[in-house]
């Protein structure tokens, strides 16, 4: 039997598709400012959204992707309520990445999350609730809509 190599990505890395336990604990064993991210995903009319994956990647807390100590990544998951969490360490670039999957969409989502206003659009700032917690709400549509890349 011969065998065919698979195409060539671009794109990458890819991670599993199961949840593992503490995918959204992105700690790790990096020093830094410890952060939890938590938001809510609507749509239109402002219902919740359960069961949207969202995965998140950034930077290492001195801005570098390729950290052997620090993955980068995490998954998580809406519950019933739309609600998302995330622990991480804040990054060294000014922005995580996100990225939302949900059986409704025809298309994955992307966006960014920034931690100060500087040029970003209002709508991808995060709002502080206190020294480690930060929210960033995701709306899909309608007033307010999170800007998408590709949008």
């Amino acid at each position: 039997m011969r065998l065919v190599p698979t195409a060539e990505m671009t794109l990458g890395p890819f991670f599993p598709p199961e949840f593992a336990a503490g995918a959204n604990d992105l700690t790790g064993q990096v020093p830094g400012e410890v952060i939890e991210i938590t938001g809510r995903v609507t749509q239109l009319d402002g219902r919740a959204l359960d069961n949207v994956v969202i995965e998140i990647w950034q930077a290492d807390p001195q801005g570098r992707y390729d950290n052997p100590d620090f993955l980068g990544w995490g998954r998580a998951a809406t519950d019933a309520a739309g609600t998302y969490r995330f622990k991480t360490v804040k990054p060294g670039a000014p922005y995580i990445n996100f990225l939302i999957l949900y059986s409704g969409l025809m298309r994955q989502l992307q966006t960014r999350m920034y931690f100060d206003r500087g040029e970003a659009d209002e709508r991808l700032v995060a709002i502080r609730e206190g020294a480690s917690r930060c929210r960033f709400d995701i709306r899909l549509r309608g007033d307010g809509e999170t800007p998408f890349f590709g949008d």
